[in-house]
């Protein structure tokens, strides 16, 4: 099926969604006019005015293929060439069966890439989608600004659609300096001894030192709600770590501090009651990444809770927490099956804004974008990915999703078609390997039908 040839193609945002559409289209032979606010008007979260900044953890989570299906995503990204894996693998840092960059690193290599490709053109300017409804006939868009998106455009875009935009917060870590951790009680270790062994730095807690810290989690000040922020949600992937506490006494422990997998050597290799873990933040290891510890109290606070920690008595911070509101659309109502807007089909919907959630399924849902416009650019029109591969269980839960019901999803198996083998029903690692395979190999397919 033939749709109506385009002259030019623009993205706006230059996250990870709107990196990787920018890069598909220009290694297409595609001419990308790519628009990037920043640094002209920055975010309260962003640091930089580089593309494909990272700004909550510097995981893109595990990259265990074959049992995982972020891992399986990884992959598949791999396999199809995609710009973020190319960079995240040239930039990783040591953290067990996760993928973990050097985040400074990993995004001047995705701006110096872009930047310096020859079509494409980058404007550091802030771009609306009014500026190019009546532009079908020749231009096909991208919108990819992101969970940060500005208040000007999620406004226009809930305007525009005649229907609310939803919002939640999502909360950043804090980044302490590895040399002001206390190494007489803290060690390195990955659980299960996983990975390199100096993975990740460990810091225990007796049962009586982990009760107080809940106990301060819960009553230390937060950062308050301003009066539109009131009726915002968390996403419950990404919790901040007082609101867990305040789940219950025990939640923290079987969550982001539990102490499974790990022996104290301080402590004659016992296992902790409780455990905080620091991931690697840069390839040099001079930071580290407090994980599972997205926070919104005060930055007065957390210097106070979080010295509490044996081992972090006198952590220097590089950066404390934060908070910022994520911005998404109800996309199953918004859009057809290749991302495109019901009502203006030159224009896609890609990364965070559409729903999806986390870093390698924005840049998924950016290769997506990237791939059918191209298509579209040549007025062609491009295969669906299967829905067997992550990419296309992706694709139908952001376009095929219940409406009212609609929340940002991580890539899992349970948006897989179901799998049966040999007339019963595999369960754990066995279930997901064969998820795996079949991924793989419909993968294969769709990839020589892109090429074709």
């Amino acid at each position: 099926m033939k749709t109506q040839q385009k002259n030019k193609s623009v993205v706006i945002g230059a996250g990870l969604a709107g990196s990787e559409a920018a890069w598909q289209l220009a290694n297409r032979g595609i001419e990308v006019t790519l628009f990037e606010m920043r640094p002209e008007k920055t975010t309260p979260a962003h640091k930089t005015a580089e593309f494909a900044e990272l700004v909550c953890s510097n995981s893109l989570r595990s990259d265990d293929y074959m049992h995982n299906a972020v891992g399986l995503m990884h992959e598949e990204m791999r396999r199809a060439g995609s710009l973020i894996m190319r960079a995240a693998d040239k930039h990783k840092v040591p953290a067990g069966g996760a993928l973990a960059v050097d985040r400074e690193a990993f995004s001047k290599e995705i701006t110096q890439t872009l930047s310096s490709h020859p079509l494409i053109k980058i404007v550091h300017q802030e771009a609306l989608l009014s500026d190019f409804l009546n532009d079908a006939e020749k231009t096909s868009v991208i919108v990819a600004t992101g969970p940060l998106t500005s208040d000007k455009m999620a406004e226009e875009m809930q305007r525009l659609t005649k229907t609310d935009s939803l919002h939640f917060f999502d909360a950043i870590a804090p980044i302490v300096y590895t040399d002001s951790v206390n190494m007489d009680k803290a060690w390195y270790q990955s659980r299960y001894d996983k990975g390199d062994k100096e993975d990740y730095l460990n810091c225990p807690l007796t049962k009586e030192e982990y009760e107080n810290f809940v106990r301060l989690l819960k009553t230390e000040e937060t950062v308050p709600f301003k009066a539109w922020e009131k009726d915002t949600g968390y996403f419950e992937g990404c919790l901040p770590v007082e609101v867990l506490a305040s789940r219950g006494p025990d939640t923290l422990a079987f969550g982001p501090m539990k102490p499974v997998g790990l022996r104290n050597p301080h402590q004659g290799n016992t296992r902790p009651y409780a455990v905080v873990q620091l991931r690697k933040e840069t390839k040099d290891g001079r930071l580290m990444n407090m994980v599972g510890f997205q926070t919104k109290l005060t930055y007065g606070a957390q210097k106070r809770v979080f010295t509490q920690i044996p081992g972090l008595e006198n952590a220097v911070f590089a950066r404390l927490g934060g908070i910022h509101r994520n911005t998404f659309l109800k996309s199953p109502e918004l859009l057809d099956n290749r991302l495109a807007f019901k009502a203006w089909p030159h224009i896609r919907l890609a990364g965070q804004v559409s729903g999806c959630e986390g870093y390698i399924e924005s840049a998924a849902m950016g290769f997506l974008a990237g791939v059918f416009t191209a298509f579209e650019t040549k007025g062609k029109e491009a295969p669906l990915p299967p829905e067997e591969t992550a990419f296309g269980a992706m694709l139908r839960h952001v376009t095929e999703g219940n409406a009212d019901t609609f929340q940002p999803m991580n890539i899992n198996f349970g948006l897989f078609p179901e799998i049966v083998h040999e007339g019963k029903k595999k369960k754990g690692r066995d279930k997901k390997e064969l998820y795996a395979t079949r991924a793989l190999e419909a993968l294969s397919g769709w990839l020589e039908a892109l090429s074709g």
